[in-house]
């Protein structure tokens, strides 16, 4: 299976998008899936992301891709699922007049990628998670005092790589604690 995961902004997402993938893919007993990351084209935000003139192409692109997995943040922003929906429906339309064997999910993380990662991780006992998931931005209120406290800011993405595989390794607490992961395991399970 190749697995072709879009970020609306890979500088940062991949580093936690990629990790956390391999891993839904394992815990999918898929552990030979190819999964990488979209790097071309730079998307460069989460309104390009959710443009089908942006994904269309993306999607033209990579032919031997099985599955197309485009990831961004929710921002609270109560539409985005609405958006990620339709952005669906054109790849599932598009599929099936083409007579061309893919799939394509769309996700929000809540609020943002960073808290996916944080689900993964032992956080401060200072930090309780119901805060994670309530606050409007976690990554600056969350994610990044822990890069600070363990001092990985000068590191790929900011610390993501090192938080991203670390998180990873706990793939099961991330889909207990984000029913959005869950939920797009799910979908995928039952392709």
């Amino acid at each position: 299976m190749n697995v072709l995961v879009i970020p609306e902004d890979f500088r940062n997402d991949q580093y936690i998008l990629k990790p956390i993938v391999n891993a839904m893919m394992k815990s999918l007993g898929k552990e030979t899936a190819k999964v990488e990351i979209c790097r071309n084209p730079l998307l460069g935000g989460v309104t390009e992301a959710l443009k089908w003139e942006k994904i269309e192409p993306i999607i033209d692109s990579y032919r031997m891709v099985n599955l197309f997995l485009l990831c961004v943040d929710k921002d609270c922003e109560d539409g985005r699922k609405e958006s990620l929906k339709n952005l669906e429906n054109r790849a599932t339309n598009k599929a099936f007049l083409e007579n061309r064997p893919y799939s394509f999910f769309a996700e929000n993380a809540w609020q943002e990628i960073e808290v996916w990662l944080l689900a993964g991780l032992t956080l401060p006992k200072s930090i309780k998670w119901k805060e994670v998931r309530q606050e409007r931005d976690p990554k600056e209120k969350f994610f990044k005092p822990i890069v600070k406290e363990r001092k990985l800011e000068s590191g790929l993405g900011g610390g993501r790589k090192t938080l991203g595989e670390e998180a990873a390794k706990q793939y099961a607490r991330i889909k207990q604690l984000c029913d959005e992961v869950n939920e797009l395991e799910n979908r995928i399970r039952n392709l």
